[in-house]
């Protein structure tokens, strides 16, 4: 029988490259769960932009060309949240909000065409743009953009910003190790581009950067990308960018587009609509990502959604083990069925686990008087067999190992399901902590749930049918109540 191992490593930087590591055969990995309704960016009072502040910004808009006759139905105000845009009159569904022509719009396009331009070339879009607002905020006055970054925030409640003390509250979570992973990758692409752009370049970046300015660039524009302007997209939106988010919306294409407007339709602007109708003086909300797990939600916006339990899951990484003596088979295997060496399963709380994951880790623990099934022989029929129960014996390494693997998980928490719940029943909590404790607790019901649907499937093995079984029924040699038939000769 192969030897089935389940370890637990931190999850890759989410939405980035998955790491490359090599792990032992089939590894347990952590994500991500758990409050809040709107977007969560709450900032103490001597963070908030000044009214002065707001109005320039607002001037500076006026300027630019963003604010047409007659006057947007909406303005900035000082919300919960930070910033969010506040209707000045009340709105039905689907009216626009804000027209944002593209010459407000900062992209890779808006780096190329400023002073530093010649030396971003061939830089990834955000890093391109992450130095662009980082110099243009060291100019101050002297920058066209500075009105737009007096009003950004000195930072969010995305862990990537929280204290040593304030993480401490997340320790056993994968959100915890996602973050390390996150600000390591900030750091090296940091320190490269430091090397290669800004020390050559002094005359350009007369004042400072260093890696806290970095994270605090990637920081706003994670939390700032409407969701499908990201990547090689990347782009900000002025003012539009203020949107705050509610769990009450439930769709999030249809509130913007990017449209034509002009003669001939040549000029591009981003048109941002009500999902829902408002009322004068109520803020007007959006859905960021309806995809996103309650830990993506906390790395990019810094809030999550404690009563949403799609929002809560737990990551399970399975791999194919190098040293596995199966490992070639294995592994042409899983490629044919459209996985590979590593595959990751999302378990979403209060859902059934996911169709491909039970047949993976079949696969994965295949060995002994089972590897026949690895022959050529059954090449184009083995996953479908690897769909139902192979072996009592494969089941039930499989049932163990992933209920041992839940325990050894649940040990790292310095807390219980039931202690934090008292906690956020208790309230007054900072909203930090409410992140923590509401990450905490999801990944833990994931995990509960895990291990108890393992124990179930490992008091069902005797009323299981495996393959040897189903063989025989498919050849007539098997009864209805598993019995082997004999045909004696007369």
């Amino acid at each position: 029988m192969a030897l089935l191992h389940i370890s637990l490593h931190p999850p890759s930087p989410l939405s980035f490259q998955r790491s490359s590591t090599t792990f032992p055969s089939l590894i347990f990995s952590r994500h991500s769960s758990a409050k809040l309704h709107q977007r969560s960016i709450k900032l103490a009072a001597a963070a908030l932009p000044s009214e002065s502040a707001i109005a320039d910004f607002w001037r500076w808009l006026r300027e630019r060309g963003a604010l047409t006759q007659p006057p947007p139905p909406v303005r900035p105000a000082v919300v919960p949240e930070g910033l969010g845009l506040v209707a000045e009159r009340d709105m039905l569904r689907n009216e626009v909000v804000v027209e944002v022509p593209k010459k407000l719009w900062i992209n890779t396009n808006t780096v190329a065409a400023s002073e530093i331009g010649p030396v971003t070339l061939g830089l990834k879009p955000w890093v391109a743009i992450a130095l662009f607002l980082l110099r243009e905020k060291a100019m101050g006055a002297a920058s066209l953009w500075r009105p737009y970054l007096d009003i950004l925030p000195p930072e969010t409640d995305s862990p990537i910003f929280w204290s040593e003390k304030e993480l401490s509250q997340m320790r056993g979570t994968q959100l915890l190790n996602t973050t390390f992973g996150v600000k390591e990758y900030v750091q090296n692409e940091f320190t490269k581009v430091e090397d290669e752009v800004i020390l050559p370049n002094k005359h350009l970046f007369q004042k400072t950067i260093n890696s806290a300015d970095f994270l605090w660039a990637f920081g706003i524009l994670r939390s700032r990308a409407f969701s499908r302007l990201r990547g090689d997209k990347l782009v900000l939106i002025p003012l539009a960018d203020l949107i705050n988010h509610n769990s009450s919306i439930t769709s999030e294409d249809t509130c913007w587009e990017i449209k034509g407007k002009g003669l001939f339709s040549r000029e591009l602007i981003f048109s941002l609509r009500t999902p829902a109708s408002v009322n004068t003086g109520e803020q007007i909300y959006i859905q960021y990502d309806l995809q996103k797990s309650n830990a993506e939600l906390a790395l990019d916006y810094g809030f999550i959604e404690s009563n949403n339990k799609s929002r809560e899951l737990y990551t399970m990484t399975l791999e194919i083990s190098e040293s596995d003596p199966f490992y070639g088979d294995k592994l042409d295997i899983a490629e044919s069925n459209g996985l590979g060496e590593t595959a990751y399963f999302d378990i979403v709380l209060d859902l059934p686990l996911p169709p491909l994951m039970l047949p993976y880790l079949r696969l994965v623990a295949l060995g002994g008087t089972d590897a026949f099934l690895l022959e050529s022989l059954f090449r184009n029929s083995v996953w479908g067999h690897l769909e139902l129960p192979v072996s009592r014996a494969n089941e039930e390494m499989i049932c163990r190992v992933i209920q041992d693997s839940c325990t050894s998980a649940l040990s790292y928490y310095q807390t219980t399901v039931e202690e934090d719940e008292k906690l956020m029943e208790r309230g007054g909590l900072d909203p930090r902590s409410e992140i923590a404790i509401g990450i905490r607790s999801g990944e833990k019901k994931v995990l509960l749930q895990i291990e108890q649907v393992f124990r179930a499937r490992e008091s069902e093995l005797d009323t299981l049918e495996y393959y040897q079984e189903r063989r025989l029924k498919d050849l007539g040699l098997s009864g209805e109540q598993g019995e082997i038939i004999f045909w004696e000769s007369k």
